[in-house]
This record gives C-alpha cells, structure tokens and sequence, in this order.
C-alpha cells in the first residue's frame, strides 16, 4: 500500500470523462477547483477555460494543458444492437477489442464491453493481422436495435473504464495522464500563485484548453482571445526507459527524472534558457527533449497566434502512451508545478522574449 497522497483536483480530473468535443466532465471540475482563486474567470465557444490573475500586468503569460482525452464515437447501431464506432484521437487499433467502456448518454452513463471475433474462429491468417475498426463493435446488452437506442443515440461518446489507481509510491497509472495533468498543473499553478498573494509583473492567464487531440483547436481560439506575449505549454511527453524504444531514435528521458524541457523551432530560446534558470534556482531536477519541427502539442498552434508568441513546452515523462493504461510519476507532476509557479514569478514587468 503505498503512503503517497494524489491531489484530490488532480485525481478528479483523472476520473473525468472529456473526449475532445465532450469535455464537460473535466470542465466542471476546473471551474469548481480553479475559479474561485482567479481574478477573471471565462469560458468560450469551443469550451475553453481561461483564468486569470493580476489583470493589470504586463506581459501577458498563458499557460496551457488541455483536458480533453482519447475516445469513441457512436456512428451505427445494426439490427441486433450491436454499436458500431469511429475513435477521437489517435489510437492504436490493436488494444481496442476486450475493453469495459462507459458511454455518455443524455440519461447518463451506459456500460459495454468493445468486442470482435474471437482468436478460436480464426484462421491463422486472420490472427496475424490488427482489426480494422468497422471489424469491433461495442456490446451493452441489449437484443435489437430499437432496444440500444431506448439506451444510447448516435453521436453519443465512450471512454475506457479504467480509473487512476497508484502502483507504487507516487508511480501511478490512468486512462487520461494525457493530458488531464497538463490541465492540472496551469490550473494548480494559478491556485498557488493565488494563495501566496505572490507579486506577480506578468498577467498571468491559466487556460484548460479542448480539442487537442483532434488538431489543437481550443488552443487556437484560446491565444487569440488571450493575446499572449508568452506562453508555457504543459503537455505529456515519451518516458524513453523501457523496453524496446531506441533511445538513438527518440532520446533519453526517464520516469521520475523531472520535467522535461524541449528545444526546437517550436520554442522560444529566452523561454527556454529562463525555464532552465528558474529550475536550477528552484533545485528541480529536469531533462531534455530536441524536436526539430512544430511539436504535436498545443505549442504548435499557440506559438503561431495572431503575430506570434513566446513559447516554451514542458513535457511529463509518460509510458504506454494513448493507451488505457499510462503511466506517470506523480513527483514530476509536482515539479512541473513549481517551475511554473516559478517562471510566472520570474517574469519582469514588461518584460520582452522577442530575440
């Protein structure tokens, strides 16, 4: 049994069920845990949250995670009720079949189970090959197709029913890691900075974004709105310390070994040099990731906005990836925490990060 205590605004995040386009879950918790500290509290049309703090400041900070996650669609019901799906996100195909899943109805949650063809009644050619998705279908029981649609309507959304559960000390494992810490740690960021009455320069604005899974759309939207000068996104990034990943492909980064700091077109040099200064002062350990071109973050669209933005990317080493079961140290998550409240505070009045 392990002594390590999770947030609570963090572990109901985890519980939350937010695919990209259906994030209410996720945004009722932000609002409940983050809004009563902001100066300024909004929301937007595609579902965003952005609060703010020392409204009067110069230059303006954005920091943004997202709360949307990975999940299935309901696209088709045939005549035995079984439910046919297409994904939102990127998943791997291969682990779908086999999996409890919870769907979001107007009359609230129904359980199924994702199946296909069992491996007894195939040959050894289909045995070797991944199922494409129209060859899975999900299963809730019921004998028709009127009787599923008494229970479940088109469009409706699933997410895998698998629930943050700690492993071993702070070593935890979750459906959603992706990318419910990121919303986590601008939002928990804000909330420190809110209760120390810390002397900030810099406006500082927390944005919970949607939509990232699907092409970083509520970052797009929200750094308009937000007009930022400077921005520090928070998402999570590949924990390269297990096996079968080639390091020699995709760098060195560990589970437990810190935040992880980018470098690449995609971000600002002084962002990243005061990034690696404020963790220095701060005593956090971080390492280091190099990504040649726009990342696969919602750094990629905030750093494109309106006539550009100061970016820096923060990534939390993370195994098994889009998958229902990824894994994270709960202590990076803590220090990705204190170098963001420790790169607000450090930000002068004023202050420009054009080079």
């Amino acid at each position: 049994m392990s002594d390590y205590q999770a947030p609570v605004f963090l572990t109901e995040l985890l519980q939350a069920k937010s695919p990209s386009g259906a994030e209410a879950q996720a945004q009722a918790v932000y609002d409940r845990h983050v809004k009563p500290h902001a100066a300024a509290y909004a929301n937007d049309a595609l579902g965003n949250r952005l609060a703010s703090l020392n409204l009067k400041g110069a230059p303006t900070l954005m920091m943004a995670g997202h709360m949307d996650e990975l999940g299935l669609m309901i696209i088709h019901v045939n005549k035995d009720g079984f439910l046919y799906f297409d994904t939102i996100g990127g998943h791997d195909l291969s682990i779908i079949s086999g999996r409890r899943v919870i769907i979001q109805t107007a009359r609230g949650p129904v359980k199924g189970v994702t199946g296909k063809r069992a491996i007894h009644l195939m040959d050894d050619e289909d045995r070797k090959k991944v199922p494409k998705k129209h060859e899975i279908w999900i299963d809730i029981g019921a004998k028709t197709k009127a009787e599923a649609l008494k229970r479940i309507a088109i469009g409706d959304v699933a997410t895998y029913d698998h629930e943050f559960e700690l492993i071993t000390g702070s070593i935890g494992t979750a459906r959603a890691f992706d990318n419910k810490v990121g919303a986590y740690i601008v939002g928990e960021a804000l909330i420190r900075l809110a209760k120390e009455k810390a002397k900030l320069n810099a406006k500082v604005v927390s944005v919970a974004t949607t939509q990232e899974e699907i092409g970083t759309r509520g970052a797009q939207t929200s750094a308009f709105a937000t007009d930022p000068h400077v921005a520090l996104i928070v998402d999570v990034g590949h924990a390269t310390d297990h096996p079968d990943c080639d390091q020699r492909k995709f760098g060195e980064t560990k589970l437990g070994g810190g935040p992880i700091v980018c470098r690449g077109p995609n971000i600002n040099p002084k962002v990243y040099d005061r990034l690696v200064a404020c963790a220095k002062r701060a005593k956090i350990t971080i390492q280091l990731d190099a990504d040649p071109r726009p990342t696969g973050t919602d750094a990629r669209a905030i750093q494109m906005a309106r006539g550009g933005v100061a970016c820096g990317l923060v990534s939390i080493p993370l195994r098994y990836m889009h998958t229902p079961s990824e894994v994270v140290d709960m202590e990076d998550v803590e220090n990705s925490v204190k170098l963001f409240v420790a790169f607000a505070k450090s930000v002068g009045k004023g202050e420009s990060f054009n080079w």
